[in-house]
């Protein structure tokens, strides 16, 4: 059975949970999280694409706002990212609808953005990674895209080793907040997944 769903995305198979991977803990937002999240999207450099500058306190609710709510209305959406080492909220990953970019849908796009302090450690693959998993496990999804701007050579390297390939260039609308972008879709599809193979000696399930 499939959960309800909007025109904006496809249909899925079951809510999204929290996950924890190796060294990240990825869970649902709540209200509260506005606070933690505060001083790291004031930091100009996770949102430099695409706005140039980082979000005051009030813009910062009213993502959080966001984010609460798609959890409510669509049984998914982004996770908070904390460190499991130190507990602390380092930025967001995970899944999202992209109404900025009104041509791809229906879609779900995966994303991350974290603080700077963290970036070379590879989060943004592992937390991208555990995405990409439960949305063709526990989704059910077919596939899942990134809209990247080119000029984000970081995010691109993320994207490329999540194995996800550039399917066109596309125009971003603009909106009350930044210009017209131009950016690369990316997408990854649940058919391209490897398939496991077992290990040496193991029997076949009966």
């Amino acid at each position: 059975m499939t959960t309800d769903h909007a025109p904006d995305h496809p249909p899925v198979a079951a809510p999204l949970g929290d996950v924890t991977t190796e060294r990240l803990t990825l869970r649902r937002f709540r209200a509260a999280d506005a606070e933690a999240l505060a001083p790291v999207f004031a930091e100009p450099a996770v949102w430099r694409y695409p706005y140039g500058r980082g979000l005051t306190a009030e813009e910062t609710a009213t993502f959080v706002e966001k984010r609460v709510a798609g959890w409510d209305a669509q049984g998914f959406d982004l996770w908070v990212a904390e460190e499991r080492a130190t507990g602390r909220v380092i930025g967001f990953v995970g899944l999202s609808v992209p109404r900025f970019l009104p041509e791809v849908l229906p879609a779900v796009e995966v994303g991350w953005r974290l603080h700077p302090d963290v970036w070379g450690r590879g989060y943004a693959t592992e937390g991208a990674t555990a995405a990409l998993d439960e949305a063709f496990t526990t989704l059910g999804l077919d596939e899942v895209v990134s809209i990247i701007e080119p000029v984000n050579t970081a995010s691109v390297r993320v994207a490329e080793r999540l194995g996800m390939e550039v399917v066109r260039p596309v125009t971003v609308p603009s909106t009350p907040e930044r210009g017209e972008l131009t950016a690369l879709l990316f997408r990854r599809r649940a058919a391209d997944r490897p398939t496991r193979r077992p290990a040496p000696g193991a029997r076949p399930p009966a």
